[in-house]
């Protein structure tokens, strides 16, 4: 089984967040950058799949070449091999087709993907490779085994949950619970220095969209204690302040 793993370069989640450039671009300076923790999630899964020679994994990333130490982070955690798309990712619809056009080119059985990114949330990009891909894509899956060339493969709803089988290729995004997060030991750390990490040009796409403005949350104003016996106060500052009723 051959596995692709999609994972991105991310702020860590301590990081604070500012813009440059009249609010149009994220400011790095300063900033540690992590793998993604839901395509940690994915990536050890997909090793767990793979363990004992059931088959290898590889990590692809679109990014510049500063995401190169978290692509060795994600080889140190256990994948095989690594591809890095130089081009800066600059958007949903640009990743996902440069993911999917290196795919077509090396016959995967299945692709993994976080949920979504911790940086901007948008839980696009499975959806986006596999219709680029024209394979079936599977959203924000809590568990995932296979039996023979048969997948199975669990999503929460509303009230339950789904289970679903699918036979042949397929992409899915994973979410907490399809795997526990594997931390790299030193022998890990070692090897993932010589692991073949492979640099691919990227493919031009039409630019569909492009970002505005960002904009930061308003800061937090100070607590208001409201006696408990003055009901009448409460609900004006709930109308009139926080114009939430």
């Amino acid at each position: 089984m051959k596995i692709l793993v999609c994972i991105s370069n991310v702020p860590d989640t301590t990081t604070k967040i500012t813009f440059t450039n009249d609010n149009t671009q994220f400011n790095t300076s300063g900033v540690q950058f992590i793998v993604n923790p839901y395509d940690e999630i994915a990536l050890s899964r997909a090793i767990e799949l793979c363990e004992g020679g059931k088959g290898t994994v590889t990590v692809i990333n679109v990014g510049e070449v500063a995401t190169e130490p978290t692509i060795r982070k994600a080889l140190a955690i256990g994948a095989d091999d690594a591809v890095r798309i130089n081009a800066a990712p600059r958007d949903a619809y640009f990743t996902a087709y440069q993911i999917a056009e290196y795919a077509k080119s090396s016959d995967f059985d299945v692709i993994l993907c976080g949920r979504e990114s911790i940086d901007y949330n948008g839980s696009q990009v499975a959806a986006m490779i596999g219709e680029f891909l024209n394979i079936p894509s599977i959203s924000i899956i809590k568990k995932l085994d296979f039996d023979g060339s048969t997948a199975t493969i669990e999503r929460e709803i509303e009230g339950g949950k789904e289970v679903i089988s699918v036979t042949g290729k397929f992409i899915a995004s994973c979410a907490e619970g399809t795997a526990e997060p594997k931390i790299p030991n030193m022998r890990g750390i070692m090897s993932a220095r010589t692991k073949p990490l492979q640099v691919v040009e990227a493919k031009e796409i039409a630019q569909l969209s492009k970002v505005q403005q960002f904009e930061t949350p308003a800061p937090r104003g100070a607590v208001k204690l409201v006696p408990a016996e003055d009901a009448t106060k409460l609900i004006d500052l709930l109308h009139q302040e926080a114009k939430v009723i």
